[in-house]
């Protein structure tokens, strides 16, 4: 995982890679309670994910609810979780990290 706080908008990206499941799950909720630390919020970027479960689904939504979640890029996996769950109308869904850092909602 990676962390760039490089940010135009000042939120730091965490963008996770591989499986996220109970298992792999650590890195990533540590990187995304580094990142809200001091920051309004924090951008996921999701492109490089190829499996999320449950316990990924609750760590996004934990953090959403107590920070300004945009995840961006989600590859179709993850935006098949959150439309089986009904979150994805809730989540602030972007089509691009450049996206997520302007504040523009995907289409």
């Amino acid at each position: 995982m990676s962390t760039n706080e490089g940010a135009p908008a000042s939120l730091p990206v965490v963008a996770p890679t591989g499986d996220l499941d109970a298992d792999t799950l650590g890195p990533l909720a540590a990187d995304l309670d580094a990142a809200t630390a001091g920051h309004p919020g924090v951008i996921l970027d999701a492109g490089g994910i190829t499996f999320g479960d449950s316990t990924f689904l609750r760590l996004v939504l934990s953090t959403h609810q107590r920070t300004d979640l945009r995840i961006a890029a989600a590859p179709p996996v993850v935006t098949r979780l959150f439309e089986l769950i009904g979150v994805d109308s809730v989540l602030r869904l972007y089509p691009s990290v450049r996206a997520a850092q302007a504040g523009a909602p995907r289409p």
